[in-house]
């Protein structure tokens, strides 16, 4: 039989197919990965039976209706072989049709088999393979078999049912069986379905299908005889860890589903293939050891065993789960079998946030309830409260909490400190409740399917309901929403997690900040090696009772004087902050916010709220109403706020400034450098600029003189407003650095509102309105082309200018690529977030150094 190599059988797909060799022409784009990867173990000695490899142009040609000569493949193989044929495509996550076993098996065979194993034997992978072939070639109904035990009686009902269904008998000439299956694969691979969903796994849409034919290893006998797989970590963990099934009289992965299947090593559940065959385990243990070594992989190996011979059918890559794969990417790198350079570019970055958060563990059962967005990863399970004050209540029980609200404002910071989780009816990715909830570390799902009922404290999803006490599972790394309580895996920040990271900070060239509001925040990007603060948002500092207040105080004073005097009472717990963050930051750069929200956020919503703030403030209820009323805007996201309330209401940002001044000095006292960088908010214009940096330098010039010591600082701008892009050459006299607010800049650019997107947004990207949700992922065309111009114009202004991006596209893998390539000098992203960005940006470096 003539076997041509597949680049010579272009013309004659007739004959196009190549033997598995050590020494054959397999590639993995003209025959998949799998007929490479049987090379592969051929090369390594292992007991791999005869195998024959058809190219993706052969199989093609087969799809297109050329005929094979399987009478020449079948003979290749012997006299009277039976074969099975397995999908080939070039990459093995874009799956393929279904492996079928025993081809060419007939009354013959049949007859053969039952003579040299036995009548129950010979019955069982005949009626295996009539009613594969029914269902995969002929494409029957698969009830229409029933699931009875191999009989006489059950092999001549399913002859039976196929002559019935298709008009003719079962096949017998092993040629033609061939020929059918090979059809019909190659053509399943070219049907929409399967197209589309290779489609969603990342291939090509002419992605190529190889086939691979090879002898049958029965797993029939009269001594150990039988099939099974083995792998050598734990999918789920990546610990190293002898794992599989292996099925006495069995064929394929029949071992994985069969409840008769024991175990491969010691174990007191039963007797294990260690036990009755410790020579073959032993084998297998060294064919693996083999595979990791010279595949440079943890493989998951097929086997089959035929009266004590064992043969390797099949190797593919371990599945595993995030954590275990980044734990066996270490393992390999340490024990020298990849370089650190591919252990780290084997991570996928967003898979970190698995390892960051707990989450629920894939080996559990889901009772799905209601979906939404994914806003912040990781899960929790709760009982549902409603409102902050139940939360914290929860809490002070002790007690876990998921905290639901239709969609959450600042005053519900102090009850997200204390949930567990958070869910929303409203709001998308860059959503008042994700942004928080990802500088906290919680588990978030915005935007779900469901109904709040604030009124009667329930939440209604597809007919059923859920009220306060409630457990639920919030699952912020799929959205998924989930009824009761489940099993959960706990983080995996161990020593592989450090040692990966480490290794990623060695080839990464951009820095990584965190966006960090509170010291615990900052404790949080130390843990995750953030590079310094590139965005601390000073208003969040002010929801604590005590600080709420004074701020309340501040905000009904008439005069200067008297918001001044309101303000001295926040000074000291400024400055303490201040003092913290330093601390915590041990010299690395901490880049402060100003004061950035509009005031009427600091006043309670309800009347009874106010009527307790009258109260508190010993005003008339009228009064307090009215004032109240008078900093309602229509639009206050473009209203009184940002470096508007420092010009008009200088008071604040004086404060602010001192309470920065006077920590960094009462740090260095204690021995520790600080030169804090002060950042203004929603800046449009240079003159906002010149101002407010007067009133900071005379600030820093009064502590100077009160505290005897001179100290540093820097200013710049948060640019969040087109214009300040536009201008950035002017506003740059005055900035030391720039750093974009991409949120917000977002949503001016798009006149879209961040908390509202949501609502509309899956339609914009699936009818192509948008290529993605530009607050998810940054809009390079438009978002970035403010970038390059406010960038380019800054440093030509000033070249030492320091120029980054702090909004929650910091952390996104895609945003950053375009920062490291328009020369930023760091990314600042939430303090989870860190990891993942560090990671990404070492594997740009890797992938492309030259930008």
């Amino acid at each position: 039989m003539q076997k041509l190599d597949p680049v010579l059988s272009i013309g004659d797909p007739g004959v196009a197919f190549t033997e598995v060799t050590p020494t054959a022409r397999i590639d993995r784009v003209a025959h998949g990965w799998r007929a490479k990867c049987l090379q592969r173990l051929v090369r390594l000695d292992l007991p791999v039976p005869q195998t024959v490899a058809l190219p993706a142009l052969t199989v093609r040609g087969i799809a297109a209706g050329t005929p094979v000569d399987c009478a020449g493949i079948m003979a290749h193989f012997g006299a009277a072989p039976l074969i099975s044929v397995r999908p080939s495509p070039e990459n093995p996550d874009w799956g393929g049709p279904a492996t079928v076993l025993n081809i060419g098996l007939n009354a013959d065979r049949h007859r053969a088999l039952a003579a040299r194993h036995g009548q129950q034997a010979a019955d069982a992978i005949y009626l295996r393979f009539v009613q594969s072939y029914a269902t995969h070639v002929a494409r029957l109904d698969p009830d229409m078999f029933a699931a009875t035990a191999p009989s006489p009686e059950a092999l001549k009902a399913a002859l039976q049912v196929y002559m019935t269904e298709m008009d003719e008998e079962f096949p017998q000439d092993p040629a033609k069986q061939l020929s059918e299956v090979l059809r019909s694969m190659a053509r399943a691979w070219e049907g929409t379905t399967a197209r589309l969903l290779r489609q969603a796994k990342g291939a090509p849409v002419d992605a190529p299908l190889g086939l691979v034919v090879q002898a049958m290893a029965q797993g029939l006998g009269q001594g150990i005889s039988g099939s099974g797989v083995v792998q050598f970590v734990d999918p789920v963990t990546g610990e190293p860890q002898i794992t599989g099934r292996y099925l006495g009289q069995g064929q394929g992965r029949d071992a994985l589903q069969a409840s008769q299947a024991m175990f491969l090593t010691r174990d007191a559940r039963g007797p294990s293939l260690e036990e009755i065959a410790p020579d073959l385990m032993a084998d297998l243990i060294r064919h693996g050891a083999a595979c990791r070594a010279r595949l440079r992989e943890e493989m998951q190996i097929e086997f089959t065993i035929e009266d004590g011979r064992l043969a390797v059918l099949d190797a593919i890559k371990v599945q595993r789960s995030a954590r275990a794969g980044l734990r066996i990417a270490v393992a390999l790198a340490e024990d020298g079998v990849i370089p650190r350079e591919e252990a780290v570019l084997r991570v996928e970055p967003r898979a970190l946030s698995e390892l960051l958060h707990p989450q629920v563990d894939p080996r559990g059962v889901r009772d799905v309830i209601a979906r939404g967005i994914a806003a912040s990863p990781g899960a929790a399970v709760g009982r549902i409260v409603f409102s902050s004050h139940a939360a914290q209540a929860s809490a002070a029980r002790g007690e876990p909490c998921i905290l639901v609200r239709r969609e959450t404002a600042p005053e519900d910071i102090r009850g997200m400190h204390s949930a567990a989780g958070v869910l929303t009816e409203r709001g998308g990715v860059t959503s008042h409740a994700a942004v928080i909830a990802r500088g906290l570390g919680l588990p978030c799902v915005v935007g779900a399917d469901l109904r709040l009922d604030g009124k009667n404290k329930r939440i209604h999803v597809e007919g059923r309901s859920f009220g306060e006490g409630d457990v639920i599972t919030v699952d912020g790394t799929t959205g998924q929403v989930l009824a009761g309580s489940v099993d959960m895996l706990a983080p995996a920040l161990d020593s592989h997690f450090q040692t990966l990271l480490g290794w990623a900070d060695e080839f990464r060239d951009i820095g990584v900040r965190a966006n960090a509001d509170t010291p615990a925040d900052a404790a949080t990007a130390r843990q995750f090696a953030a590079q310094g603060i590139g965005l601390c948002r000073t208003e969040h500092m002010f929801f604590e009772e005590d600080r709420l207040v004074a701020m309340r105080e501040m905000i009904f004073a008439d005069t200067s004087k008297d918001r001044a005097a309101a303000l001295a009472r926040l000074l000291p717990m400024q400055r303490a902050d201040f003092v913290q963050l330093f601390e915590i930051m041990a010299g690395l750069p901490v880049c402060i916010r100003l004061f950035d929200p509009p005031l009427h956020e600091f006043l309670p919503h309800s009347r009874e709220g106010l009527r307790e703030l009258a109260e508190a403030l010993d005003k008339p209820l009228s009064e307090v109403t009215r004032r109240a009323e008078a900093l309602t805007e229509f639009n206050p996201m473009l209203g009184m706020r940002g470096v508007r309330l420092g010009v008009v209401l200088p008071e604040i940002y004086d404060m602010q400034a001192q309470a920065i001044f006077e920590a960094t000095v009462e740090v260095a006292r204690r021995g520790a450098a600080v030169v804090p960088e002060i950042m203004i908010p929603l800046v449009s214009a240079r003159r906002e600029v010149e101002l407010v940096k007067t009133r900071v330098d005379a600030v820093a010039a009064a502590v100077r003189v009160r505290a005897g010591m001179d100290f540093d600082y820097k200013l710049g701008v948060m640019v969040e407003t087109p214009r300040a892009a536009l201008r950035a050459g002017e506003i740059a006299q005055h900035a030391a650095f720039l750093s974009f607010g991409t949120n917000d800049l977002t949503q001016m650019t798009y006149g879209l509102s961040r908390d509202d997107a949501g609502r509309f947004m899956n339609t914009y990207v699936q009818q192509g309105v948008f290529p993605e949700d530009p607050f998810h992922i940054l809009d390079v065309d438009g978002v970035g082309e403010l970038l390059l111009i406010g960038a380019e114009r800054g440093r030509k202004t000033r070249p030492d200018l320091t120029v980054s991006i702090c909004g929650e596209h910091g952390g996104n893998p895609e945003s950053i690529a375009f920062c490291r390539k328009a020369g930023f000098d760091y990314v600042s992203c939430s303090p989870y977030r860190v990891p993942l960005a560090r990671l990404a940006a070492a594997h740009l470096a890797l992938i492309d150094p030259s930008n």
